[in-house]
């Protein structure tokens, strides 16, 4: 696939940032960043991590090309010759961790961590953000949809809505490993092929004089993958009638009908009376589709009246995660390194939420050898080795006086190097062990977290070490203000 050059992908501010460091010559000191989220989107119990390959091919190709250099040269800051010389000279030379795509992953752990130059740090920011956010958001979205219709084929239909090009891309890829079957999107099922579905439009019914003879043309250009949409004029009387008709002269042919879609109307009452008049003429095999701004929430209600759909066609409502457009992840310095010495940094905030968890660190998953589910995910100094640990204390960080005790349990690393020191040492999985990995995740816990309302609250805990730290940083902090 063609790599993009996205290094302009940036704010402003992280540019005049990186000019100042470099006045000031501090561009070269070495800093670690946090790249995590505050708070589960859509009121669900955890999120879906997705972005990463994309954060991967822009890494790769970061680097300021003449043009770049020419926009940089007109801006009114009157950046120096030598500034814009060491830009054109950039190449990423910092090290990534971060968990795999399709992990199940929880607010305030990190899901990506980065360390090097602090000039490229700054760089970096922006364009990682809006991709994790992104596609993190609209995999999250795709998971509550796969959650309520299990067994259902679902299909990605969001392109038309979407707020431009690559979002639509990158946003059915996200759906793709998250559960759904296929997209609408062609440059998508191009890209990284994953299969592609499509119908026709209303405006291919209403091009004919009659229904019928828009279906059965249709059909005649299309016999082995024939999906008819029925709801132009009227569903019960001329869409469904007029299909079996069709699916009958195409049983003549050889052929089947594969489907119907119903865009339109009580989808429940409509899906069940076509679903009737589909048996009584032996049509048992035709689907029924419907679209139409579904949800998971749309779809669960539908089906618990009852509603006879085989597949649903998912567009607005997901790719644009309608319901909470925006993930709300941020990047934070969170240490420096002063040659062999390390310091842990904090963000103290008015907002409790907002305050920072300082220092270089790790993010184990606890899972049980015993049950097989996760205990809980455990935050810890990179020089923390809990593996080897028989009886692990983890406690909430808000609530101290929560805690528990585990034993028998094995500790799995979630962040994972994927370049280091600017080389990148992680190769990316195919898409289909993405689908897969996230399945096996799924596995990992208990209903209760991953159910679609109210659900129970995963623990993200700390360890004594870190929370410790962290105290002793807010108090610092505080007693500067005195």
């Amino acid at each position: 696939m063609t790599q993009q050059n996205l290094t302009l992908h940036t704010d402003k501010y992280q540019i005049n940032m990186a000019y100042a460091q470099w006045k000031l010559k501090r561009h070269n000191n070495i800093r670690v960043f946090d790249l995590y989220y505050r708070k589960n989107p859509f009121g669900n119990g955890y999120a879906v991590f997705a972005g990463l390959e994309r954060v991967v091919n822009y890494i790769n190709n970061l680097s300021f090309t003449e043009e770049h250099i020419q926009y940089l040269r007109e801006q009114p800051e009157c950046y120096d010759e030598e500034f814009l010389a060491e830009l054109e000279n950039l190449k990423f030379t910092g090290t990534i961790y971060s968990v795999s795509e399709g992990t199940i992953v929880f607010a305030n752990e990190p899901l990506i961590r980065v360390e090097g130059r602090i000039i490229e740090m700054y760089l970096i920011e922006t364009a990682l953000l809006n991709f994790v956010n992104y596609q993190t958001l609209i995999a999250t979205k795709a998971s509550r949809i796969k959650q309520v219709a299990p067994f259902e084929n679902l299909f990605e239909f969001g392109t038309r809505r979407a707020q431009e090009a690559d979002a639509a891309i990158w946003g059915a890829r996200a759906a793709y490993i998250a559960g759904f079957n296929a997209t609408s999107n062609m440059e998508c099922g191009n890209k990284f092929k994953i299969p592609t579905v499509g119908t026709h439009s209303h405006a291919w019914v209403k091009d004919f004089d009659t229904e019928l003879e828009a279906f059965r043309a249709y059909a005649s250009v299309h016999p082995k993958h024939t999906v008819l949409l029925v709801d132009t004029y009227d569903t019960l009387k001329s869409g469904v009638p007029n299909a079996i008709k069709v699916a009958n002269e195409l049983e003549r042919q050889g052929h089947k009908l594969k489907g119907i879609r119903l865009d339109s109307g009580d989808l429940a009452y409509l899906s069940g009376e076509a679903r009737k008049m589909l048996d009584k003429e032996g049509l048992d095999y035709v689907s029924i589709i419907a679209s139409n701004d579904l949800d998971e929430n749309v779809i669960f209600d539908l089906k618990t009246q009852g509603a006879q759909i085989d597949g649903w066609g998912v567009g607005t409502q997901l790719i644009t995660a309608a319901d909470n457009p925006a993930l709300g992840g941020v990047y934070k310095l969170v240490a420096k390194k002063e040659g062999k010495k390390e310091i842990p940094v904090i963000k103290i905030s008015g907002n409790p939420e907002k305050v920072t968890t300082p220092g270089v660190k790790k993010v184990y998953r606890i899972v049980s050898k015993y049950s097989g589910k996760a205990e809980g995910d455990y935050i810890a100094f990179m020089n923390e080795d809990i593996s080897k640990v028989e009886r692990l204390k983890m406690f909430d960080p808000v609530h101290t006086y929560l805690h528990k005790f585990v034993t028998d349990f094995k500790a799995v690393e979630l962040l994972k190097p994927v370049f280091v020191k600017g080389k990148q040492v992680y190769e990316l999985p195919t898409l289909e062990e993405i689908k897969v990995y996230h399945e096996e995740q799924l596995g990992l816990f208990w209903d209760e977290y991953l159910r679609r309302k109210n659900p129970e609250i995963y623990p993200v805990d700390l360890s004594e070490k870190v929370w410790d730290t962290k105290m002793e940083l807010i108090s610092q902090k505080k007693a500067q203000l005195v």
